[in-house]
């Protein structure tokens, strides 16, 4: 049975695929000659991740929504997960699949996947919901709940704060036009608990940069 109840598409969706596509191979520069988005560079990132992949590794395939140029979904199929990745932006996927050609990626929103019940071990929005609209992410959390098996885990990491942040320029300069929403840690937890998950760690990080402190939060759908 399929899980896809549909999901309202995001007014600004467009402009936010194009947006990543312009910044897709600055960004993808970036991950190689700096480690940008290597977890194995921040430890309690990777703690995160490997707690996830330790949790999730029996229960079935792994899905990576806004993979961006894959480095979080290589770094799961080295520890033996059946992981793939999917992003909004066409560019994205083609430099992940140019970089790990091992893997598997697709390009797709996550308001538009179309998700079996019950059919995952794992999902991650690992960095990558913050930009669904503030009415839009508990449609996707919910969807995410229902594609998991009894006893599969969804991990997410966040911004935090009241406020949304439009940003006109990244990584670099590059001209973009996207909306970051932050959450507050009770809200965003609220919102995983009414989707139908359960909560099961929390991790608080300090300010860095100037998006502010960060929130991960890994959740299991009740056996």
């Amino acid at each position: 049975m399929r899980t896809h109840h549909p999901i309202d598409r995001p007014a600004d969706l467009d402009t936010v695929r194009e947006s990543y596509d312009r910044v897709a191979d600055t960004y993808a520069h970036m991950v190689v000659t700096t480690g940008m988005g290597d977890i194995r560079r921040h430890p309690w990132l990777k703690a995160s991740i490997d707690a996830f992949a330790d949790t999730v590794g029996d229960l079935g395939p792994v899905l990576d929504v806004g993979c961006g140029p894959g480095t979080v979904t290589a770094y799961l199929a080295e520890r033996g997960l059946d992981v793939s990745g999917v992003d909004l932006s066409p560019r994205m996927i083609e430099n992940a699949r140019r970089m790990h050609p091992e893997c598997r990626f697709s390009v797709a929103s996550a308001t538009e996947l179309d998700l079996v019940e019950a059919s995952l071990g794992g999902v991650l929005g690992w960095w990558s919901l913050f930009n669904l609209p503030r009415d839009i992410l508990p449609q996707v959390l919910s969807q995410f709940a229902r594609a998991l098996k009894p006893g599969g885990h969804f991990i997410t990491g966040t911004h935090v704060g009241d406020e949304d942040l439009v940003r006109t320029d990244a990584y670099g300069g590059v001209p973009v036009r996207w909306t970051t929403h932050k959450w507050r840690p009770e809200q965003l937890v609220e919102l995983i608990e009414q989707a139908g998950l359960r909560p099961v760690a929390e991790l608080r990080l300090p300010a860095e940069g100037e998006v502010g402190p960060g929130l991960v939060v890994m959740a299991q759908r009740p056996v």
